[in-house]
């Protein structure tokens, strides 16, 4: 038997409480390791990232067929299940391919080009701690999910985030699709954003702060146009492309 999300959105809570702060998400479909289970809830384990939370026991689902899944690829789409009736998904969730969808398919192949695209699909979505889809994101979540739409597997927190792949040594020598992070006071990661390079050569960074909006990033870190203020402070910057 496995363990599926079995609603669009799925909070994944610190503690076993509708009060809880909510860490993450899971999304329709996506499996998961049951850790602990309670009356009202069960410790998980999201199986694509490892990322564990409490979740209601009343969004899961055992499934014992294999049915063939495929991942949403766009924001937000509407499916028409087996049962004739609908049910919106949002990126990144696992659809049955037996369903019809109100969208053709979209196919990210994680070139740099690709990742711009997809990341502007998540343009002004507004940003909510744990979130990871366009109706609320956080920063960390903003980078996975448009990574993983594009095939590529990253850890849910921005400081896990910044462990994958190799160091950019100069800011002029960053290209789109590499990851941006940014530290507090303390020294410690707090921020990610997706680096975008005009075609003069100028660097911009897509990000969530708010909301997804797109500033302008420099070897200081992010200057947000509005408030002509620097928002962010660089400290490292990888790129997970080849």
């Amino acid at each position: 038997m496995k363990n599926r999300i079995s609603v669009a959105i799925a909070p994944l809570r610190r503690e076993p409480s509708d009060r809880s702060e909510m860490v993450s998400q899971g999304l329709f479909g996506e499996e998961v390791e049951v850790l602990e289970r309670q009356e009202k809830w069960s410790m998980i384990r999201l199986k694509h990232d490892g990322y564990e939370g409490w979740i209601d026991n009343k969004q899961l689902d055992s499934v014992s067929v294999n049915e063939e899944l495929e991942r949403v690829n766009v924001p937000l789409m509407q499916c028409l299940r087996s049962t004739n009736d609908s049910l919106w998904l949002p990126a990144g969730a696992m659809a049955p391919a037996a369903w019809n969808t109100s969208s053709a398919p979209v196919i990210w192949t994680g070139s740099r080009p690709d990742i711009e695209k997809c990341a502007s699909l998540f343009l002004h979505a507004p940003y909510l701690w744990g979130g990871r889809t366009a109706m609320g994101i956080d920063c960390s979540g903003f980078s996975q999910m448009v990574m993983l739409l594009n095939g590529i597997s990253l850890p849910r927190d921005a400081y896990q985030q910044a462990e994958i792949g190799t160091t950019v040594t100069f800011i002029e020598e960053s290209l789109t699709g590499d990851l941006a992070f940014f530290d507090n006071a303390e020294g410690r990661i707090t921020h990610v954003g997706i680096v975008l390079r005009d075609s003069n050569g100028g660097c911009r960074i897509i990000h969530a702060s708010g909301q997804v909006r797109i500033d302008t990033l420099d070897h200081e870190g992010i200057f947000h146009s509005e408030q002509s203020v620097y928002t962010h402070k660089l400290r490292i910057i990888k790129r997970i492309l080849l």
